[in-house]
């Protein structure tokens, strides 16, 4: 399965990055081979829409499921409509994006049912907020 993991960098041993649609990057993983590829984020800095580019460019890059810490209402329904199932960082960890992959394969990282915060308040931090 290939999984697309939120991250500070392009590196496998990145730290993940705890908002998805503000993520520097995605690293694509294979969990099968450990194969991974990194693509930056076009959605980054854009003053509106992150999320929506951030849930384009993991669908586009063929991921089949996403983790990070926190998916705003635009990104989680942008995911939802691909059919990728969302996976969230234990809260308060900075994991790397490897370590993030072993707790996957493990089954340790709680599926979101919803979005974790509100439309626009991703890049103000608010990570932790309305877990499902």
């Amino acid at each position: 399965m290939k999984i697309a993991i939120s991250a500070t960098d392009g590196s496998i041993e990145a730290t993940y990055a705890p908002n998805f649609g503000r993520a520097a990057y995605f690293v694509l993983v294979d969990t099968e081979t450990d194969a991974w590829q990194a693509f930056a984020n076009p959605g980054m800095n854009a003053s509106g829409g992150a999320g929506v580019q951030a849930a384009q460019l993991v669908v586009n890059q063929g991921a089949q499921a996403v983790v990070s810490g926190s998916f705003g209402p635009h990104a989680y329904q942008a995911l939802a409509a691909a059919g990728l199932p969302m996976y969230l960082a234990p809260a308060g960890a900075t994991p790397s994006v490897r370590q993030m992959v072993a707790w996957f394969r493990a089954g340790q990282l709680q599926a979101t049912g919803g979005p974790t915060n509100a439309a626009g308040h991703g890049a103000a931090g608010q990570t932790a907020q309305g877990r499902r």
